[in-house]
């Protein structure tokens, strides 16, 4: 009797411990997948020199379309000429394919010198600006000759231990940066930049997932850029901004104008343009309200000055004439 009671019992428990490697394996096949797809994109891709100068170009004529096609205007996609987000993936990309060190290098620098002019260079026919266009490439110059010492120490991300979390750090903080700043618009004008705020994010992930092993390193990576911007909130804001302005009542000024400001803690007020289209230079120095008074000869004029920082973080000046 024991015997046929014991057999049921075995193939119950058989039954019920297949049900449950099933279920075990369900979520170990999806990962797979997913480490699949991040390894083939960060290691499985062979960039040859021909591959990386076509890939460099293509970077650079699809950057230029986001900036030179009215509908992109203003877009998180056209903010890839302005921002480093869209770059720092691409960078990414090309520091993981690289077997040593100097290639990494190598292979970054080139991409960033023939990319970053290249851009400059399609936009000039369909720019007012013509060739000078090129005045703003200073900062991708310096950018560009950055790159060479920044991929050479990225590419020991590939190692997965500590030391890739502590170089991933100002990579995932640059990011973290980016997102907060730009979250103002999707907050107030949403879903304006929302693709370039989840971006941002969703590459932060991404590098944890790639570029780490275990639990703690993914934890200490994401806490690093959540207590930057935690701190960046809290510290006191300091401004410091020049703006000319126009006064509300027009009024013609001569160079025996003198101004004088109520709190010159608030802000620096002189007169920038004299004659029928008089204009004063407002230097800033804190969110605050002030009064000041132009005294040209006989005449006197007097105003109140609200410097104000708006929902999107822009900084705006308004002045009232004063009754």
């Amino acid at each position: 009797m024991s015997k046929h009671k014991e057999e049921p019992s075995k193939k119950a428990t058989k039954k019920l411990s297949k049900q449950k490697a099933e279920k075990v394996e369900e979520p170990t096949e999806e990962k797979s997948k997913l480490r699949t797809i991040v390894d083939k994109l960060f290691g499985g891709i062979n960039f040859t020199w021909p591959k990386l100068i076509l890939f460099a170009v293509g970077a650079a004529v699809l950057t230029s379309i986001f900036l030179i096609v009215p509908i992109f205007k203003d877009t998180s996609f056209a903010k890839m000429g302005e921002t480093l987000e869209a770059w720092i993936f691409l960078a990414i990309i090309i520091i993981a394919n690289s077997k040593k060190p100097l290639e990494s290098a190598l292979k970054t620098f080139v991409f960033f010198l023939i990319s970053q002019p290249l851009i400059y260079l399609i936009q000039v026919p369909f720019t007012w600006q013509g060739w000078g266009i090129f005045q703003y490439y200073k900062f991708w110059f310096i950018l560009t000759l950055c790159t060479f010492p920044a991929a050479y120490i990225g590419w020991y991300i590939k190692k997965k231990n500590w030391l890739s979390v502590v170089i991933l750090m100002p990579i995932l903080i640059l990011l973290a940066v980016i997102a907060q700043d730009n979250s103002k618009h999707v907050i107030y004008e949403f879903p304006h930049l929302l693709i370039m705020v989840l971006f941002c994010v969703g590459q932060i992930l991404l590098y944890l997932y790639a570029f780490t092993k275990d639990i703690p390193q993914k934890i200490v990576g994401l806490l690093a850029p959540i207590v930057v911007i935690v701190a960046m909130l809290f510290m006191p804001q300091t401004v410091d901004f020049s703006t000319t302005q126009f006064l509300p009542d027009n009024p013609s000024l001569t160079e025996n104008a003198v101004i004088t400001v109520d709190n010159a803690d608030v802000a620096e007020i002189r007169v920038s343009n004299t004659g029928e289209n008089s204009t004063i230079l407002v230097r800033a120095h804190a969110y605050s309200s002030t009064s000041f008074v132009i005294k040209d000869g006989d005449k006197e004029y007097r105003y109140d000055i609200n410097i104000y920082e708006d929902n999107l973080g822009v900084s705006q000046v308004d002045i009232t004439p004063k009754e």
